[in-house]
């Protein structure tokens, strides 16, 4: 028995979706996202659930699972910090800012704080490379970042 199911509505719109693409299989992001927006995270289960979905093997669902960095195979914190690791973040002073996250957070890079509040990553460009060093939290990006304005970020999470 598998442990996840899309949900009535995830499933009504799912179909509603399928009439637009040109295939089932084109849905995968789709419902990659209805799995994301229903668990948070993209369990194993649910990639079957969505091979089955779509009449694809699994690694084929896995293989675009793992390489978004949007989709998580294991749950992240109320607030996934993601911070980018690029040229242009490094060289405006990402290193600084990931070391204030470290010690303010008290973890490392692909942990979670023991609350379950935050996740700390480091994702690819996130396309603001003129205002460098960035940050994204959730959907929100954060820009020009200096530890003070971290600080202020993070107070407004709360």
């Amino acid at each position: 028995m598998m442990g996840f199911a899309f949900t009535e509505e995830n499933l009504e719109e799912l179909e509603a979706l399928a009439k637009r693409y040109p295939s089932k299989e084109a849905l995968m992001l789709p419902a990659l996202w209805k799995v994301m927006e229903q668990d948070g995270y993209v369990s194993m289960d649910a990639i079957d659930v969505v091979a089955d979905y779509l009449g694809v093997p699994p690694m084929k669902v896995y293989g675009v699972v793992t390489f978004y960095t949007m989709f998580h195979l294991e749950p992240v914190g109320t607030y996934h910090i993601q911070l980018c690791r690029t040229l242009s973040c490094s060289l405006c002073g990402k290193g600084e800012i990931l070391q204030y996250l470290r010690n303010k957070l008290g973890i490392d890079v692909g942990e979670t704080t023991p609350d379950g509040k935050f996740t700390l990553s480091q994702v690819e460009c996130l396309g603001s490379c003129g205002t460098a060093p960035v940050m994204q939290i959730n959907d929100t990006l954060y820009e020009n970042l200096t530890p003070e304005k971290v600080d202020e970020i993070l107070e407004g999470l709360k």
